[in-house]
């Protein structure tokens, strides 16, 4: 007959002994974590599309710089399974002791090629994320991301977002006008999210790449939230030229017409690389322009939700202590981070909801309409407030439709990616809630 007394025994015997063997809590994953930010680039590229480096070097050069994130986002493809590259290739791209620098960080071992050196055969292998990424993340410290730059195009011109924490590849899926495209492809990242219950970003990138994206498309596709409002590629005309606006402008137009007309929550403003250049070349490189994300755990899924939450923030290079923002007392309040000789300007921009609306369509020396933003009044976007020095903060009356801060410092861009550029931080657009209940 079986003793259930001496079982029962046992059985608390060995769980006293796999208890006793759990180790403790360690300050990098505490139980109780307090929210923090956490510092991350989602648009950078490798190899596998049209970087010029190996995605292990790229991942230690952001994991050795204090980064807690990284999407590897190539175009149109996952580094999933293999993909062989030629030798001559990779010289070609980023130089003749690419290869040399891979091999020395990683080992003769890590390093895998075929065929004849100095041959057109001779051909070196591109590691899939996971296989590789076991020897850069950190626990608490450093992870990687899944992305992918889905790159499309529509009425001639480029429509690039990045979906980041995918689990498969999505194809572009084009459409009729740029808006369509933009609809359809966050439609597809829609599906995927709902399909592998998973948290999956998708951001347009780079509005005035190639002048593609208006401020009226950006507002239009009111499911797309999120665009960059900072991109560090010096080909994506930042600043826009005579007939189209600035980025920041466009951002502020497409705001004003989502609260204002459209009666839709805003666009949220990313910081990005999108670097291609690992070697000290002119171009695309890192560094250039990130987010911050406040998160209590850093795992692609609780930093998807506090950006879809509005929780974070894009710089070039001012940080931010804190940024808060209290609707009972409707007081937005930022507190910048001291840096030796610098000096900080903030200003409050916004839009109140009697702002005149009146638009008119631009056009050439021969007046024709072009593709571009339309022309609003100066009530878009309009400075509210500006104060210099380390702490910053505006009472909102209630009459705004939206307003948000951006911090300039007076100390120059280390690594510029365009002229004159000064570091900054951008904040998320906030006393819009109330106006959509």
């Amino acid at each position: 007959m079986l003793d259930i007394r001496r079982f029962t025994f046992v059985g608390v015997i060995l769980a006293s002994a796999l208890a006793a063997t759990v180790a403790p809590a360690d300050d990098r994953v505490p139980n109780d974590p307090q929210p923090r930010w956490w510092k991350g680039n989602i648009h950078t590229h490798s190899l596998w599309s049209d970087g010029d480096d190996f995605p292990e070097m790229i991942s230690e050069w952001y994991r050795t710089r204090d980064y807690n994130f990284l999407a590897i986002t190539d175009h149109n493809i996952l580094s999933v399974g293999q993909k062989w590259m030629k030798l001559s290739e990779v010289k070609r791209r980023g130089g003749e002791d690419a290869l040399a620098k891979y091999r020395a960080r990683f080992g003769a071992d890590w390093v895998v090629t075929r065929g004849e050196p100095g041959n057109a055969n001779h051909e070196v292998l591109l590691k899939p994320l996971n296989e590789f990424r076991a020897l850069i993340e950190e626990r608490g410290k450093f992870i990687l991301v899944q992305g992918e730059e889905i790159s499309d195009r529509s009425e001639g011109k480029p429509v690039h977002m990045n979906a980041t924490n995918l689990r498969d590849l999505l194809a572009p899926v084009g459409g009729a006008t740029v808006r369509e495209a933009i609809a359809n492809n966050f439609r597809a990242v829609r599906e995927q999210a709902d399909r592998s219950k998973r948290e999956i970003l998708l951001h347009l990138n780079h509005p005035n790449f190639g002048l593609a994206v208006t401020a009226e498309d950006l507002a239009a596709v009111t499911a797309e939230r999120f665009f960059e409002i900072y991109n560090g590629h010096p080909g994506v005309q930042q600043l826009g030229d005579a007939n189209h606006p600035s980025v920041e402008r466009l951002w502020d137009i497409a705001n004003t017409i989502r609260l204002g007309e459209l009666k839709a929550p805003p666009m949220f403003g990313v910081g990005t690389d999108d670097s291609h250049d690992y070697h000290g070349s002119p171009g695309s490189r890192p560094g250039r322009g990130w987010v911050m994300v406040r998160s209590r755990y850093l795992t692609p899924n609780h930093l998807v939700r506090a950006m879809k939450a509005g929780d974070f923030y894009a710089s070039s290079g001012v940080v931010l202590n804190d940024v808060s923002y209290d609707p009972s007392t409707r007081l937005l309040k930022v507190d910048i981070r001291p840096v030796q000789g610098a000096r900080f300007t903030t200003r409050f921009i916004g839009t109140l909801a009697d702002y005149d609306a009146k638009s008119v369509a631009r056009q050439d020396a021969n007046g024709k309409p072009i593709r571009s933003s339309r022309k609003y009044s100066d009530d878009v976007g309009r400075v509210l407030g500006e104060t210099e020095g380390l702490s910053a903060s505006i009472r909102l009356s209630g009459k705004e439709l939206y307003v948000r801060a951006v911090v300039t410092s007076s100390v120059d861009h280390p690594d510029p990616s365009y002229a004159k550029q000064k570091q900054q931080a951008w904040t998320q657009p906030v006393g819009w809630r109330t106006r959509l209940k």
